[in-house]
């Protein structure tokens, strides 16, 4: 009979278990803290933990701004973590859905660069593009290529693919450099 009591006893996880468990979603909270408004908006979070978050993201006292994140992090704990991760790995692009589509958008890029008539095809792809404007980019992408000048057309002409397949734009250093 003890017998059976002790094994229900192993079943609880071990108080260990359960603190790097916390600090886990403690970790998870912060890395949502440094993140843009933006980017906020694009992962669904409670409006408790939302508003968790841009508070923290306004605290400068160090002690203040951890006595926030160990609040965050309890609220962590009664929220599913598995939306939230998954947002933010699609935000960082570790997404393999999210890669392989960036991937096919890169492809298109590419061959629009190479052979103007794949504007028919993303034209049929996406009905309500500009063709012109796309036209207008690819001309002025080729000349920068020439002259060796920063590819700022080129980089607009991935920025408007990634609205026209209709998901949010997710790797923004690319227009940083211009």
């Amino acid at each position: 009979m003890q017998e059976e009591d002790f094994s229900e006893d192993h079943e609880r996880p071990s108080k260990t278990k359960r603190k790097e468990a916390m600090h886990e979603l403690r970790d998870l909270g912060a890395e949502l803290v440094e993140l843009s408004v933006g980017q906020l908006k694009r992962i669904e979070l409670p409006e408790n933990l939302m508003t968790a978050v841009r508070d923290c993201q306004k605290i400068t006292a160090h002690g203040a701004r951890r006595r926030q994140m160990q609040y965050i992090g309890k609220l962590m704990r009664g929220v599913d973590d598995a939306p939230i991760r998954a947002g933010l790995a699609l935000l960082r692009g570790e997404s393999a859905a999210e890669v392989a589509r960036l991937h096919r958008l890169e492809r298109f890029r590419v061959r629009l660069m190479e052979d103007e008539s794949t504007l028919t095809e993303i034209a049929n792809q996406w009905p309500e593009v500009d063709i012109q404007h796309l036209r207008q980019l690819r001309r002025n992408a080729l000349k920068e290529q020439e002259n060796n000048k920063p590819p700022k057309s080129f980089r607009a002409i991935f920025q408007i693919l990634k609205e026209l397949d209709g998901a949010p734009a997710t790797t923004e250093p690319e227009d940083d450099d211009e």
